[in-house]
């Protein structure tokens, strides 16, 4: 195979693992509150191998990428994959039907993908 050629193949399989490697939505439920506010059960899959690369966070955003709502994860889920973690409390301006909802990982930053997420009662 020609060097070129091989350079090529090999920058693409390892892209492909790091793409692996980051964080994924599995799923979002949006709960309304007695107090009109809202709470979030998000469920995330990420391959967590301990302290320097774990899921750490996840998001709540409007448009625009304001973020409504802030769900740090203070430690490593190595052995609970996938995991659910929530958060409540979160005011979504009137007039909103949906939201997204993005997670973040100490190696990749941000994932790939936002996952939107439509509001009960709205």
């Amino acid at each position: 195979m020609r060097p070129i050629l091989l350079a090529l193949v090999l920058t693409i399989l390892l892209a492909g693992q790091g793409l692996a490697n980051e964080v994924r939505i599995v799923d979002v439920e949006a709960l309304q509150q007695q107090d009109g506010r809202y709470s979030f059960s998000v469920t995330l899959k990420h391959a967590d191998n301990g302290w320097d690369h774990y899921a750490d966070r996840w998001q709540v955003l409007g448009p625009g990428g304001v973020v409504l709502g802030d769900r740090v994860l203070m430690h490593p889920h190595v052995n609970e994959q996938p995991f659910t973690r929530g958060l409540s409390g979160i005011a979504i301006p009137a007039g909103l039907k949906s939201v997204s909802v993005r997670a973040h990982d100490k190696v990749h930053g941000n994932g790939p993908k936002l996952f939107e997420v439509s509001l009960p009662g709205r």
